[in-house]
Protein backbone atom coordinates (compact mmCIF):
# COMPACT_ATOMS: atom_id res chain seq x y z
CA UNK A 1 0.00 0.00 0.00
CA UNK A 2 1.33 3.47 -0.82
CA UNK A 3 1.60 6.14 1.89
CA UNK A 4 -1.36 8.47 2.38
CA UNK A 5 -1.18 12.24 2.73
CA UNK A 6 -1.51 12.59 6.49
CA UNK A 7 -2.96 15.97 7.55
CA UNK A 8 -3.20 15.00 11.24
CA UNK A 9 -2.71 17.72 13.85
CA UNK A 10 -0.49 15.35 15.87
CA UNK A 11 0.95 12.79 16.08
CA UNK A 12 1.71 13.95 12.60
CA UNK A 13 3.55 13.27 9.37
CA UNK A 14 7.30 12.65 9.66
CA UNK A 15 9.89 13.01 6.88
CA UNK A 16 10.00 9.83 4.81
CA UNK A 17 13.81 9.95 4.72
CA UNK A 18 13.88 9.85 8.53
CA UNK A 19 11.49 6.90 8.71
CA UNK A 20 13.54 4.96 6.16
CA UNK A 21 16.79 5.62 8.00
CA UNK A 22 15.24 4.57 11.32
CA UNK A 23 13.92 1.39 9.66
CA UNK A 24 17.40 0.53 8.39
CA UNK A 25 18.84 0.98 11.88
CA UNK A 26 16.00 -0.78 13.70
CA UNK A 27 17.85 -4.05 14.35
CA UNK A 28 21.41 -2.77 14.47
CA UNK A 29 22.29 0.83 15.31
CA UNK A 30 25.73 1.66 13.90
CA UNK A 31 27.23 -1.76 14.54
CA UNK A 32 26.10 -2.00 18.19
CA UNK A 33 24.13 -5.15 17.33
CA UNK A 34 20.99 -3.71 18.94
CA UNK A 35 18.18 -1.25 18.34
CA UNK A 36 18.14 2.19 19.97
CA UNK A 37 14.90 0.92 21.54
CA UNK A 38 16.90 -1.66 23.51
CA UNK A 39 19.85 0.51 24.41
CA UNK A 40 20.83 1.66 27.90
CA UNK A 41 20.37 5.39 28.28
CA UNK A 42 23.67 5.34 30.18
CA UNK A 43 25.60 3.79 27.29
CA UNK A 44 28.23 5.67 25.29
CA UNK A 45 26.24 5.12 22.07
CA UNK A 46 23.11 6.72 23.57
CA UNK A 47 25.06 9.56 25.15
CA UNK A 48 26.28 10.44 21.65
CA UNK A 49 22.69 10.33 20.29
CA UNK A 50 21.27 12.74 22.88
CA UNK A 51 24.29 15.07 22.85
CA UNK A 52 24.24 15.29 19.06
CA UNK A 53 20.48 15.94 19.06
CA UNK A 54 20.98 18.84 21.48
CA UNK A 55 23.93 20.23 19.49
CA UNK A 56 21.93 20.13 16.24
CA UNK A 57 18.92 21.84 17.86
CA UNK A 58 21.17 24.56 19.31
CA UNK A 59 22.70 25.04 15.88
CA UNK A 60 19.32 25.20 14.08
CA UNK A 61 17.77 27.80 16.38
CA UNK A 62 20.98 29.57 17.42
CA UNK A 63 20.54 28.88 21.14
CA UNK A 64 23.08 30.78 23.27
CA UNK A 65 25.01 29.16 26.14
CA UNK A 66 22.81 30.75 28.83
CA UNK A 67 19.85 28.59 27.77
CA UNK A 68 19.45 24.92 28.67
CA UNK A 69 17.85 22.41 26.32
CA UNK A 70 15.78 19.84 28.22
CA UNK A 71 14.27 16.68 26.74
CA UNK A 72 11.31 15.91 29.01
CA UNK A 73 8.36 13.58 29.38
CA UNK A 74 4.70 14.23 30.12
CA UNK A 75 3.97 16.16 26.94
CA UNK A 76 3.38 19.89 26.76
CA UNK A 77 0.50 19.49 29.23
CA UNK A 78 2.88 18.70 32.12
CA UNK A 79 4.55 22.06 31.48
CA UNK A 80 1.24 23.72 32.38
CA UNK A 81 2.08 22.83 36.01
CA UNK A 82 5.88 22.78 35.78
CA UNK A 83 6.06 26.42 34.69
CA UNK A 84 4.21 27.94 37.68
CA UNK A 85 5.87 25.50 40.09
CA UNK A 86 9.31 26.69 38.97
CA UNK A 87 8.64 30.33 38.09
CA UNK A 88 5.90 31.66 40.38
CA UNK A 89 8.08 33.43 42.97
CA UNK A 90 5.50 36.22 43.49
CA UNK A 91 2.67 33.78 42.83
CA UNK A 92 1.35 35.99 39.98
CA UNK A 93 1.31 35.28 36.26
CA UNK A 94 -0.42 36.80 33.23
CA UNK A 95 -1.96 34.64 30.52
CA UNK A 96 -3.16 35.51 27.01
CA UNK A 97 -5.97 33.15 26.05
CA UNK A 98 -6.02 32.33 22.34
CA UNK A 99 -7.32 28.77 22.41
CA UNK A 100 -7.95 25.59 24.30
CA UNK A 101 -4.33 24.91 25.25
CA UNK A 102 -3.68 28.40 26.62
CA UNK A 103 -6.95 28.07 28.53
CA UNK A 104 -5.86 24.75 30.05
CA UNK A 105 -2.47 26.19 31.01
CA UNK A 106 -4.23 29.18 32.60
CA UNK A 107 -6.54 26.92 34.64
CA UNK A 108 -3.58 24.86 35.81
CA UNK A 109 -1.65 27.96 36.91
CA UNK A 110 -4.60 28.97 39.10
CA UNK A 111 -3.78 25.98 41.31
CA UNK A 112 -0.44 27.58 42.25
CA UNK A 113 -1.05 31.31 42.44
CA UNK A 114 -2.94 34.23 40.95
CA UNK A 115 -3.24 33.72 37.20
CA UNK A 116 -4.70 36.68 35.31
CA UNK A 117 -6.29 36.43 31.87
CA UNK A 118 -5.07 39.75 30.45
CA UNK A 119 -6.41 39.24 26.90
CA UNK A 120 -8.56 36.70 25.08
CA UNK A 121 -10.01 35.94 21.67
CA UNK A 122 -12.70 33.60 22.98
CA UNK A 123 -15.41 36.10 22.00
CA UNK A 124 -14.97 35.03 18.34
CA UNK A 125 -14.19 31.32 18.85
CA UNK A 126 -10.44 32.07 18.99
CA UNK A 127 -10.40 33.05 15.31
CA UNK A 128 -7.91 35.90 15.81
CA UNK A 129 -4.95 37.01 17.96
CA UNK A 130 -5.78 39.95 20.25
CA UNK A 131 -3.76 43.17 20.10
CA UNK A 132 -0.88 42.60 22.52
CA UNK A 133 0.97 45.91 22.08
CA UNK A 134 -0.22 47.50 25.33
CA UNK A 135 -1.64 44.95 27.73
CA UNK A 136 -2.42 45.42 31.45
CA UNK A 137 0.69 43.46 32.53
CA UNK A 138 0.70 42.92 36.31
CA UNK A 139 3.51 44.77 38.07
CA UNK A 140 4.46 41.71 40.10
CA UNK A 141 3.88 39.11 37.33
CA UNK A 142 6.50 36.37 37.33
CA UNK A 143 5.92 35.79 33.62
CA UNK A 144 3.57 36.35 30.67
CA UNK A 145 2.31 33.19 28.96
CA UNK A 146 1.22 32.55 25.38
CA UNK A 147 0.44 29.61 23.12
CA UNK A 148 2.19 30.90 19.98
CA UNK A 149 0.47 28.77 17.34
CA UNK A 150 -3.02 27.50 18.04
CA UNK A 151 -3.35 24.03 16.57
CA UNK A 152 -7.11 23.75 16.90
CA UNK A 153 -8.04 27.24 15.73
CA UNK A 154 -5.30 27.89 13.16
CA UNK A 155 -4.00 31.21 14.52
CA UNK A 156 -0.41 32.34 15.04
CA UNK A 157 1.21 35.35 16.72
CA UNK A 158 3.02 37.31 14.01
CA UNK A 159 4.36 39.75 16.63
CA UNK A 160 5.22 38.67 20.15
CA UNK A 161 3.36 40.46 22.97
CA UNK A 162 4.87 43.50 24.61
CA UNK A 163 5.52 41.96 28.04
CA UNK A 164 6.83 45.26 29.46
CA UNK A 165 10.02 43.61 30.64
CA UNK A 166 8.40 40.49 32.10
CA UNK A 167 9.61 37.02 31.15
CA UNK A 168 7.82 35.54 28.13
CA UNK A 169 6.86 31.85 28.30
CA UNK A 170 5.61 30.29 25.07
CA UNK A 171 4.09 26.96 24.12
CA UNK A 172 5.29 26.45 20.53
CA UNK A 173 4.17 22.83 20.14
CA UNK A 174 2.67 23.24 16.68
CA UNK A 175 5.10 25.75 15.16
CA UNK A 176 8.36 24.40 16.60
CA UNK A 177 11.16 24.68 13.99
CA UNK A 178 8.79 25.90 11.27
CA UNK A 179 10.66 29.22 10.90
CA UNK A 180 13.60 31.10 12.44
CA UNK A 181 13.10 32.46 15.99
CA UNK A 182 15.01 34.78 18.28
CA UNK A 183 15.19 32.62 21.39
CA UNK A 184 16.52 35.54 23.47
CA UNK A 185 13.02 37.07 23.41
CA UNK A 186 11.76 34.12 25.46
CA UNK A 187 12.41 33.00 29.02
CA UNK A 188 11.02 29.56 28.19
CA UNK A 189 10.05 28.17 24.83
CA UNK A 190 8.65 24.66 24.96
CA UNK A 191 6.54 22.19 23.05
CA UNK A 192 5.47 18.61 22.54
CA UNK A 193 7.38 17.20 19.56
CA UNK A 194 4.59 15.12 18.01
CA UNK A 195 3.54 17.77 15.52
CA UNK A 196 6.67 18.99 13.78
CA UNK A 197 9.65 17.12 15.21
CA UNK A 198 9.12 13.52 16.23
CA UNK A 199 6.92 10.80 17.72
CA UNK A 200 4.68 11.47 20.71
CA UNK A 201 6.28 11.10 24.13
CA UNK A 202 8.89 13.86 24.17
CA UNK A 203 8.58 17.51 25.16
CA UNK A 204 11.46 19.92 24.62
CA UNK A 205 11.92 22.94 26.88
CA UNK A 206 14.49 25.63 26.11
CA UNK A 207 14.93 27.49 29.41
CA UNK A 208 16.99 30.56 30.25
CA UNK A 209 19.46 29.69 33.00
CA UNK A 210 18.40 32.38 35.49
CA UNK A 211 14.95 30.72 35.62
CA UNK A 212 16.47 27.39 36.69
CA UNK A 213 16.88 27.50 40.47
CA UNK A 214 16.23 25.50 43.63
CA UNK A 215 13.72 28.16 44.63
CA UNK A 216 10.54 26.38 43.55
CA UNK A 217 7.08 26.21 45.09
CA UNK A 218 6.89 24.01 48.20
CA UNK A 219 5.79 20.49 47.33
CA UNK A 220 7.13 20.60 43.76
CA UNK A 221 7.96 16.97 42.87
CA UNK A 222 11.58 16.20 42.05
CA UNK A 223 10.65 15.21 38.50
CA UNK A 224 8.96 18.59 37.92
CA UNK A 225 12.02 20.71 38.77
CA UNK A 226 13.86 22.19 35.82
CA UNK A 227 17.11 22.19 37.82
CA UNK A 228 17.04 18.41 38.27
CA UNK A 229 16.79 17.85 34.51
CA UNK A 230 19.31 20.59 33.68
CA UNK A 231 21.89 19.30 36.18
CA UNK A 232 21.48 15.76 34.85
CA UNK A 233 21.50 16.70 31.14
CA UNK A 234 17.98 15.25 30.62
CA UNK A 235 19.16 11.89 32.01
CA UNK A 236 17.91 12.11 35.61
CA UNK A 237 15.72 9.10 34.89
CA UNK A 238 15.25 6.98 31.77
CA UNK A 239 14.29 9.45 29.06
CA UNK A 240 12.07 8.64 26.06
CA UNK A 241 15.19 7.32 24.31
CA UNK A 242 13.76 6.28 20.97
CA UNK A 243 11.68 9.44 20.58
CA UNK A 244 14.74 11.63 21.20
CA UNK A 245 16.69 9.57 18.64
CA UNK A 246 14.01 10.28 15.99
CA UNK A 247 13.96 14.00 16.95
CA UNK A 248 17.71 14.03 16.38
CA UNK A 249 17.21 12.61 12.89
CA UNK A 250 14.57 15.25 12.13
CA UNK A 251 16.99 18.01 13.24
CA UNK A 252 19.54 16.64 10.75
CA UNK A 253 16.85 16.46 8.06
CA UNK A 254 15.92 20.13 8.62
CA UNK A 255 19.59 21.07 8.39
CA UNK A 256 19.91 19.11 5.15
CA UNK A 257 16.89 21.01 3.78
CA UNK A 258 18.65 24.32 4.42
CA UNK A 259 17.70 25.10 8.03
CA UNK A 260 14.87 27.23 9.42
CA UNK A 261 14.99 29.94 6.72
CA UNK A 262 14.42 27.28 4.06
CA UNK A 263 11.68 25.67 6.20
CA UNK A 264 9.86 28.98 6.50
CA UNK A 265 9.99 29.47 2.72
CA UNK A 266 8.76 25.89 2.13
CA UNK A 267 5.93 26.35 4.67
CA UNK A 268 4.84 29.75 3.28
CA UNK A 269 4.66 28.29 -0.22
CA UNK A 270 2.48 25.37 0.96
CA UNK A 271 0.18 27.56 3.04
CA UNK A 272 -0.26 30.05 0.18
CA UNK A 273 -1.49 27.29 -2.15
CA UNK A 274 -4.24 26.37 0.31
CA UNK A 275 -5.16 29.88 1.52
CA UNK A 276 -5.24 31.29 -2.02
CA UNK A 277 -7.72 28.61 -2.99
CA UNK A 278 -9.86 29.19 0.13
CA UNK A 279 -9.96 32.94 -0.57
CA UNK A 280 -11.44 32.48 -4.04
CA UNK A 281 -13.53 29.35 -3.39
CA UNK A 282 -17.31 29.57 -3.63
CA UNK A 283 -17.80 26.56 -1.36
CA UNK A 284 -14.99 26.49 1.21
CA UNK A 285 -13.91 29.29 3.48
CA UNK A 286 -11.15 29.74 6.07
CA UNK A 287 -12.21 30.47 9.66
CA UNK A 288 -9.30 32.71 10.75
CA UNK A 289 -8.72 36.44 10.38
CA UNK A 290 -6.25 36.77 7.48
CA UNK A 291 -3.45 38.55 9.33
CA UNK A 292 -3.42 35.89 12.08
CA UNK A 293 -3.35 32.76 9.91
CA UNK A 294 -1.08 29.89 10.89
CA UNK A 295 1.35 28.34 8.39
CA UNK A 296 0.89 25.00 10.13
CA UNK A 297 -2.81 24.48 10.81
CA UNK A 298 -5.49 25.54 8.34
CA UNK A 299 -9.14 25.19 9.46
CA UNK A 300 -11.89 25.61 6.86
CA UNK A 301 -15.64 24.95 6.49
CA UNK A 302 -18.33 24.73 3.84
CA UNK A 303 -20.95 26.18 6.18
CA UNK A 304 -22.97 22.96 5.95
CA UNK A 305 -22.25 20.16 8.45
CA UNK A 306 -23.50 17.41 6.18
CA UNK A 307 -21.34 18.64 3.32
CA UNK A 308 -18.33 18.86 5.66
CA UNK A 309 -18.85 15.23 6.69
CA UNK A 310 -19.21 14.20 3.05
CA UNK A 311 -15.97 15.99 2.17
CA UNK A 312 -14.01 14.32 4.99
CA UNK A 313 -15.34 10.89 3.98
CA UNK A 314 -14.57 11.33 0.27
CA UNK A 315 -11.17 12.86 0.99
CA UNK A 316 -10.24 9.84 3.12
CA UNK A 317 -11.24 7.49 0.30
CA UNK A 318 -8.99 9.53 -2.02
CA UNK A 319 -5.95 9.13 0.29
CA UNK A 320 -6.18 12.34 2.35
CA UNK A 321 -6.22 11.34 6.02
CA UNK A 322 -7.19 13.16 9.22
CA UNK A 323 -8.93 16.21 7.72
CA UNK A 324 -11.80 16.32 10.20
CA UNK A 325 -11.74 19.56 12.18
CA UNK A 326 -11.63 19.74 15.97
CA UNK A 327 -15.06 19.36 17.54
CA UNK A 328 -14.97 22.95 18.91
CA UNK A 329 -14.58 24.43 15.40
CA UNK A 330 -16.19 21.77 13.24
CA UNK A 331 -15.53 21.54 9.53
CA UNK A 332 -12.08 20.54 8.37
CA UNK A 333 -8.49 21.22 9.32
CA UNK A 334 -5.38 20.53 7.26
CA UNK A 335 -2.18 20.45 9.32
CA UNK A 336 0.68 21.05 6.93
CA UNK A 337 3.77 20.69 9.09
CA UNK A 338 7.39 20.74 7.86
CA UNK A 339 7.28 17.13 6.67
CA UNK A 340 4.14 17.57 4.54
CA UNK A 341 5.41 17.65 0.94
CA UNK A 342 4.22 20.46 -1.31
CA UNK A 343 2.52 17.98 -3.66
CA UNK A 344 0.34 16.84 -0.73
CA UNK A 345 -1.14 20.34 -0.52
CA UNK A 346 -1.38 20.69 -4.31
CA UNK A 347 -3.26 17.40 -4.57
CA UNK A 348 -5.55 18.34 -1.70
CA UNK A 349 -6.46 21.63 -3.42
CA UNK A 350 -7.09 19.79 -6.72
CA UNK A 351 -9.41 17.42 -4.83
CA UNK A 352 -11.19 20.37 -3.16
CA UNK A 353 -11.76 22.02 -6.56
CA UNK A 354 -13.25 18.81 -7.90
CA UNK A 355 -15.47 18.46 -4.83
CA UNK A 356 -16.60 22.06 -5.17
CA UNK A 357 -17.63 21.58 -8.81
CA UNK A 358 -19.70 18.51 -7.92
CA UNK A 359 -21.36 19.96 -4.84
CA UNK A 360 -22.19 23.58 -5.63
Amino acid sequence: MSRVYNFSAGPAVLPEAVLKEAAEEMLDYKGTGMSVMEMSHRSKAYEEIINEAEADLRDLIGIPDNYKVLFLQGGASTQFAMIPMNLMKNKVADYIITGQWAKKAFKEAQLYGKANAIASSEDKVFSYIPDCSDLPISEDADYVYICENNTIYGTKYKTLPNTKGKTLVADVSSCFLSEPVDITKYGIMYGGVQKNIGPAGVAIAIVREDLITDDVLPGTPTMLRYKIHADNKSLYNTPPCYGIYICGKVFKWIKSMGGLEAMKEHNEKKAAILYDFLDQSKLFKGTVRKEDRSLMNVPFVTGNEELDAKFVKEAKAAGFENLKGHRTVGGMRASIYNAMPIEGVEKLVAFMKEFEEKNL
